[in-house]
């Protein structure tokens, strides 16, 4: 498979894990109060960025944005993460970041 994943691509390729997508973790886990959803988002970004999962970023910035986290915000996590998850996984995830 060359292209990500969307939510219909999910559903069509994976039809059970594209129902606890929807009905776990974003219909439970993310509806939870003791964080915010923008907190949330940052703690996303920084987790794929941290393990190298890039291919996740690009949805998660925009969802992140969408969540109330500012452009420079994210370029400022990132900035972060090359110090504690490396450099190479900041660069990486700062090509995911659309340009303005």
């Amino acid at each position: 498979m060359s292209q990500p994943l969307n939510r219909e691509t999910l559903q069509r390729v994976a039809p059970k894990l594209s129902e606890l997508t929807h009905d776990v973790l974003f219909g439970d886990i993310w509806q939870r109060p003791d964080l915010s959803p923008r907190d949330r988002s940052l703690v996303t970004l920084a987790t794929l960025t941290a393990l190298g999962r890039s291919g996740q970023i690009p949805w998660h910035i925009n969802f992140a944005l969408s969540n109330g986290v500012e452009r420079h915000e994210i370029v400022e996590l990132f900035t972060h993460l090359a110090f504690y998850a490396g450099w190479p996984a900041a660069v990486a995830a700062l090509e995911c970041l659309p340009e303005e």
